[in-house]
Parts: C-alpha cells; sequence; structure tokens
C-alpha cells in the first residue's frame, strides 16, 4: 500500500458544473465508434469503464459536426443525438462528467463528400452493367470512378496544405454555424460540457505557419485568433447552458532547440489569446501540444523522446495569467506526478490519457492506495493505432477496447495454480488467477523477474518498459501470491496444484551459415543482458525489432554499425511515433543498412552475404566488420511435461510456433488465467 492521494481528488467547480476530482480522460481518437459516427456498444463500454474507475472529467475526442469520411465520432444530425444520450447517462450513473471535443478537419468536407460518393455511385453503376453483361459499360464506369477518388484524393491533400487559406468567408460561417449546431444536440443530449479543439482547423487558422490569408482572419494576431473566439461566442449562444472548455495547442520546443508542432501558437502568444478566452467566457483551458507535422507522435511522444510533463511550463504561465481552471496533459504518467502538480499551483485538472487506457482505475486506485499498472508510453497499441487507422488497445490491459465481454470472472471454487516463468505472460498469469481468488504459486528459475523485459529495456530510451515489471512487483505480494525466486518448478511442484500455466518464454536463434559458431559471433539477446561485450565495426544480422534496438545499443556504446536485413526495410515493426527519431540516429552515426540481403557465411574479415536485385538477380556483398552480432528472432523453450499430471496450459512466448509481443504474451495469460 501507498499513501493514498490527496490533491488530485479534490473536487473542483468548472464553470456550471463541479468535478468530484482532478483526473481527467483528454480526447483520444479511439476508432470504436460505429461507421456513422454514432457510439456504439464498444465505445459505450470503454467510456462506462472510466467512470466506473473514477474518473471525474471525460472528454470525447474529435467530434465532427458535419459527416465526414473520416473515422470520427460525428453529431451532424438530430439521428445521431440518442446514442450520446445513452452514453451521458452510462458515464453520469458513476459520478463522472462528459465533455465532446467539437472540431471541423483543414479541408472542405462537402466538396471532398460530393466527389466521393459520386465514385462510389460510378463504382454501382459499373457492377450493374457487370451484371448485365455490358462489358463496355463497366470498363468505363469502373474508370470514371477510379478518376473521381484520385480526383477527390488530390483534392483532400491539397486542401490539407491549403484550406485554412482559401476557404472563403461564407465557408468559415457554415463551419461556424455546423460547430453551433452540434452544441446545440449536445446540451440536447445531456452532455455536460463541449470542448473546443483549438488545433485542426481553429488551431491552423491561429498558426503563423499555416495561415497565409489576407483577410480579416490572416496576418495580425488578432486577425488569427478572430475564428476561434466567433466559434467561442457561437457554442455560448447555441448551448448556453454547457460548461466551456478550448483546447490550447503551443507549438513547444524539442530538445534540439527546434519547434514542435505547425498549429496552434507559440507559447507567448498562445498566453495572450489564453486571456482573450477567459474574457469571451470560456470556463476552462486545456493547454496541449500543437500537431500538424504528419506524425501523432509528436502530440503523443513515445517514452525517452520527451521529458516528462513537458507541457506543464506552458500550463504554469497559463494559470498565472487567468483565474479559471487550467487542464494540463503530456506524459503525465503517475499518481505522484499529479499531485505535484495540483500541490504546486501548476494546473488544477490532469490529464492521463493513455495512463486510462492501461489502468482505468486510477482514481479509484490513487484513494485506496494501491498499487497503479503505470502506461509505459511505447504507443504500440494506442498512438500507432490511430495513426494507422486501427481501434486503440493498450498492450498491457487485456481488457482495453473489448470492456463490454471481457473481464476477470469469480474463481471456480478453491484451487491452487503454479505458474511457471516469471515474465510479463507468467505475471500476468498469476496476477488474474489471484484475483479469481485462487491460491498462486509462481516459480522463476533466475533470481529476478521480469524475463525479456530487461532486455527491452537495454536500448536508448527504453528503460520506461521496466515500469511493466515494478507493476507486478508491487502488485502480487498483495493477493497473496507466492513468489518462488531461484526455482527451476519440479513435476512434484505442479503435481502439488490443481493447474498449472507454464511461460517459460523463448531463446534466440543463430542464422546457420558457414562461422556462425566463431568466436566473432555474439548473440544480441547476450549483448543487450551486458554478457557479452563487443566493440569498433559490428554487423547485426537482423534488422527487426530487436535487430534495431540493438544497432541503438552499441551505437550509444561507440560502436560503427553495419544492419543487414533480408526484408527491403529494417525497423518493420517497430512504432511508427518513434520509427523517425531511430532513422534520424542511423543517419546522423552512419548506420549501413544493407536490406534485401541475405547472409551466407561469416568469416575472419567479416560478412559475406548475398543481395537481391530488383530483377531477383543476387550479387555478393562483402561487409567488413570485427563482431557479428545474431538478432534473427527466437524459438519457444520447450516444456518437459513428464510426469506432470494436472492440466497444463502454455501462454506467451512458448505457447506457439511464433513467438509472442508484449501484447500477446499478456493476452495468452490473462485469457488462460480467466479458463481455469
Amino acid at each position: 500500500m501507498t499513501e493514498p492521494a490527496k490533491k488530485l481528488l479534490e473536487p473542483i467547480k468548472v464553470g456550471p458544473i463541479e468535478l468530484k476530482n482532478r483526473v481527467m480522460f483528454p480526447p483520444l481518437t479511439t476508432g470504436y465508434e460505429e461507421r456513422d459516427g454514432s457510439i456504439g456498444a464498444r465505445s459505450l463500454a470503454f467510456y462506462e469503464r472510466l467512470a466506473k474507475g473514477g474518473v471525474a472529467y471525460i472528454v470525447i475526442g474529435d467530434v465532427a459536426p458535419v459527416m465526414t469520411a473520416s473515422p470520427t465520432p460525428k453529431l451532424a444530425n438530430d439521428a445521431q443525438i440518442a446514442s450520446f444520450e445513452a452514453l451521458a447517462a452510462a458515464v453520469h450513473r458513476h459520478g463522472a462528467k462528459l465533455a465532446l471535443q467539437l472540431f471541423h478537419p483543414e479541408y472542405d468536407v462537402p466538396g471532398v463528400g460530393r466527389m466521393i460518393m459520386g465514385a462510389r455511385m460510378a463504382a454501382k453503376a459499373a457492377q450493374e452493367a457487370k451484371a448485365a453483361g455490358d462489358d463496355e459499360a463497366f470498363a468505363a464506369k469502373t474508370a470514371e470512378s477510379e478518376k473521381i477518388t484520385r480526383d477527390a484524393y488530390a483534392k483532400l491533400h491539397h486542401d490539407m496544405q491549403h484550406f485554412v487559406s482559401e476557404a472563403s468567408v461564407e465557408q468559415l460561417d457554415d463551419i461556424k454555424a455546423s460547430i453551433a449546431a452540434a452544441a446545440a444536440r449536445a446540451e440536447k443530449a445531456g452532455i455536460d460540457a463541449i470542448e473546443i479543439h483549438g488545433d485542426r482547423l481553429v488551431g491552423s487558422l491561429c498558426s503563423v505557419a499555416l495561415n497565409h490569408r489576407a483577410d480579416e482572419y490572416g496576418g495580425s494576431f488578432e486577425n488569427r485568433v478572430r475564428f476561434a473566439l466567433e466559434v467561442v461566442a457561437a457554442i455560448k449562444e447555441a448551448a448556453p447552458g454547457l460548461m466551456l472548455e478550448y483546447k490550447l495547442p503551443v507549438i513547444m520546443q524539442n530538445p534540439d532547440g527546434s519547434q514542435r508542432g505547425k498549429g496552434g501558437l507559440l507559447p507567448d502568444e498562445a498566453c495572450d489569446l489564453a486571456v482573450l478566452l477567459e474574457r469571451a467566457g470560456v470556463d476552462m483551458i486545456q493547454v496541449a501540444q500543437a500537431n500538424h507535422t504528419g506524425n501523432m507522435g509528436d502530440t503523443i511522444p513515445p517514452m525517452g523522446t520527451m521529458p516528462y510533463n513537458w507541457t506543464l511550463p506552458v500550463a504554469e504561465r497559463v494559470k498565472a495569467l487567468v483565474s479559471i481552471p487550467v487542464a494540463t496533459v503530456g506524459r503525465v504518467v503517475t499518481v505522484e506526478a499529479g499531485e505535484k502538480i495540483i500541490a504546486d499551483g501548476s494546473a488544477d485538472v490532469v490529464g492521463y490519457g493513455r495512463s486510462l487506457l492501461c489502468d482505468p482505475d486510477i482514481a479509484l486506485k490513487a484513494a485506496a492506495g494501491e498499487p497503479i499498472r503505470e502506461c509505459l508510453n511505447c504507443n504500440k497499441g494506442c498512438v500507432d493505432a490511430i495513426q494507422g487507422r486501427r481501434y486503440i488497445s493498450c498492450v498491457l490491459n487485456a481488457e482495453n477496447g473489448d470492456e463490454a465481454t471481457v473481464s476477470i470472472e469469480p474463481g471456480d471454487g478453491a484451487k491452487k495454480v503454479a505458474v511457471v516463468g516469471g515474465g510479463v505472460a507468467g505475471l500476468e498469469a498469476a496476477r488474474v488467477c489471484a484475483k479469481r481468488g485462487y491460491e498462486v504459486t509462481l516459480y522463476e528459475a533466475a533470481d529476478r523477474l521480469g524475463g525479456q523485459i530487461h532486455l527491452a529495456a537495454a536500448p536508448p530510451r527504453k528503460d520506461e518498459i521496466m515500469r511493466a515489471v515494478e507493476y507486478y512487483e508491487k502488485v502480487l505480494p498483495g493477493l497473496g501470491v507466492k513468489v518462488e525466486l531461484g526455482h527451476a518448478a519440479t513435476a512434484d511442484d505442479l503435481n502439488a496444484a490443481d493447474a498449472a500455466i507454464v511461460a517459460v518464454g523463448a531463446h534466440d536463434v543463430a542464422v546457420p551459415v558457414p562461422g556462425a559458431d566463431s568466436a566473432k559471433v555474439v548473440s544480441s539477446w547476450d549483448v543487450l543482458a551486458g554478457s557479452a561485450e563487443v566493440s569498433g565495426k559490428v554487423a547485426v544480422i537482423g534488422g527487426g525489432l530487436v535487430g534495431t534496438e540493438c544497432a541503438e545499443y552499441l551505437l550509444a556504446r561507440g560502436c560503427e554499425v553495419a544492419i543487414v536485413e533480408m526484408l527491403d526495410k529494417i525497423a518493420a515493426g517497430e512504432s511508427a511515433t518513434i520509427l523517425p527519431t531511430i532513422m534520424a540516429e542511423f543517419a546522423e552515426n552512419g548506420v549501413e543498412q544493407h536490406v534485401n540481403t541475405r547472409v551466407t557465411a561469416v568469416t575472419d574479415a567479416g560478412v559475406e552475404a548475398l543481395r537481391t536485385a530488383e530483377d531477383g538477380s543476387e550479387e555478393p556483398v562483402s561487409i567488413p566488420c570485427d563482431y557479428v552480432v545474431m538478432a534473427v528472432g527466437s524459438k519457444a523453450n520447450a516444456f518437459d511435461s513428464a510426469g506432470v499430471t494436472v492440466p497444463v496450459t502454455l501462454v506467451g512466448d512458448c505457447s506457439g510456433e511464433r513467438t509472442a509481443d508484449i501484447a500477446s504474451a499478456i493476452r495468452t495469460a490473462y485469457a488462460a488465467a480467466n479458463a481455469i
């Protein structure tokens, strides 16, 4: 048990509403909504789960006031009110307040929509012609559909670059009216608040980098923020009973001193706008990172790329200028960090975005002093999914995204369960079994828990992944799990239980080529574990996730690195939000990337290989090096079940032909433990 939180759990009055604590779920695109933008079962269950966990203020991200092709929630017509009304009722049952973040995309939505509809109609006509046997009409209509589609995407691309500067005043008036109408529908649905998305179109108009207008909406600061203030006025008139929040996007600074983001405002102007927003009647300001760079990682950065709470200094400046509450977001991972922010008077409300995907019970556990499963900021299941147009799913939380159908079931009587292996799969299996009420003993042959997590934490910027192990070290004792370190489980150990879950992991492998057994060849796992020392020029065989991270690790230790990969690119499994950072580092340090290249031998001089050309031919390649690091994958460890008489379930890396990533390890363990 830890000391319960205090400041973070204090209520606060915000405009016409009161929040029961300072924990906020900030706007985060989920992908859970229905195709028409309404709130369906998956979306409702997710937000209601947050409310059950004690979150005081939930903001639904990117709610469009017009019908768009974007996969976001939409409140564009009265028919959609009912689903938002059901959502409001669901979160209100648990004492939470609900806001909709209204935004408008930075393109001509009706214009692009008409083109997409035209393409669909032509495609439909093509299929009708095909069914009628009219091949000529089929070909003509197919070509027409393809051309309109190309033109639509060309217009979309153009608009995303120029719409903010080219939109007519009449178009801006229509957009403003649509936002106001959506706010009125939200009030009818019982929503508590509107958050104005100060990025996207509104932030583009505010931006000196993106706004090149010469009329009353461009040029001076007063002109660039004019539309934002008009939107505030329009919402207050259309929905006077709602609390009004403004997401204030700020162009922050990268560690190297360069600007981060294009939409929104630089800090000084952001502070000036904050003062104007309060005067205009805004009830709360959320200080956040500006976007419009094409990479979600700039807004929601992965571990190690930006400091914790990196937007907080600007939030502090804003708070000193206004009397209304100020919310802060941006790598606030721990309850302790949130407590300090509130206690120091730096902000009034704390946004825990990714953290609440990882553990929706932050507020309840903070009140009870219970261990919290803390976010890794890995971006693997959440931000990468947003950028890839998939629904989000935290790698550490097997329930996330499936809250309506996945939960820990009560145990089936009094049972003893033996868990073999203390990596994340074994740890999760032990946790779930114990939560079900079973008596659990976990056996780990090594002298510490964590398994391969220790290897994953070794490369630069990756030490935060150890939070995954630290959580289990905190939570398992309180659940009564008996942990036996340095104990290789025997058949007798397992037979003393009613069931066994085996998570014995995997081992790394080498390419079976001549010279692979040379003294200059070492394992990537041994390198990352610190048990194998290499120096000079190093060839890393395998450019997947482990090979890429191993290359980073070696660069940090002064080695020259060449990566040899059979596929056409390296780091294929790496997070899209961290990949630009890795590639920039490789370019700066002259890392050789030999893709489409197959190793044939290791010699005293280095690595011999064959590179596949575009025509399919192979040409020999020699890569001189002092050491060779094998990073070509892993293979499941075999489990000796001789003499074991109780039911055994394999989970994690040892459960199939392909070894698991952390998300698969967690989910196979969770499912197995829930099934006993």
